[in-house]
């Protein structure tokens, strides 16, 4: 093989920089369908009552939830009607993100919310059963005031077990 035959080898065969998949999900992807998936629980909802609200099969909001699928503007605009929320509820938590934001959030941010996804607590709390029960049977109490008050006296015994090990009652 000759000098030219070699370079032209080498050149044709050299690994070309990766280029980002377009439209792949990224980190902020998989966010706005964690909190998709906290607010349809938050609603008592099924998966399939979801879909037929919105017009796509069960699986399309498991692939949205689970982040698979990216879900588009009109889509988001959508859920939020039906869910009742603001579309930035589901930006909630994002680092980086701030509601009177306007300008898109940056590569290195989702890079940051990446690593921060992985160690946030609350993140897996968001995801237990059990912290869904709470927030239902929380917000079945009608009374404002006794809300309130049940309100700061978990924050109080949490306060207190953090401080001075277990509470008994």
């Amino acid at each position: 093989m000759t000098k030219k035959d070699q370079q032209e080898f080498e050149t044709k065969n050299a690994e070309k920089p990766q280029k980002k998949t377009r439209g792949a999900p990224t980190n902020v992807d998989k966010h706005v369908g964690k909190r998709l998936k906290i607010r349809r629980n938050l609603m008592g909802m099924s998966q399939d009552d979801l879909a037929r609200e919105i017009g796509v099969t069960f699986q399309q909001i498991q692939k949205y939830e689970h982040g698979t699928n990216r879900i588009s503007a009109g889509k988001l605009f959508e859920f939020a009607e039906v869910m009742n929320v603001m579309v930035d509820f589901f930006f909630e938590g994002l680092p980086g993100y701030d509601a009177g934001m306007t300008n898109a959030i940056s590569d290195n941010a989702q890079t940051q919310f990446g690593d921060a996804e992985k160690n946030t607590h609350l993140n897996h709390a968001l995801d237990n059963k059990e912290t869904i029960d709470l927030v239902r049977a929380y917000y079945a109490i009608e009374d404002e005031k006794v809300r309130h008050r049940l309100l700061q006296f978990i924050k109080s015994v949490a306060e207190s077990s953090q401080n001075e090990g277990p509470v008994s009652f």
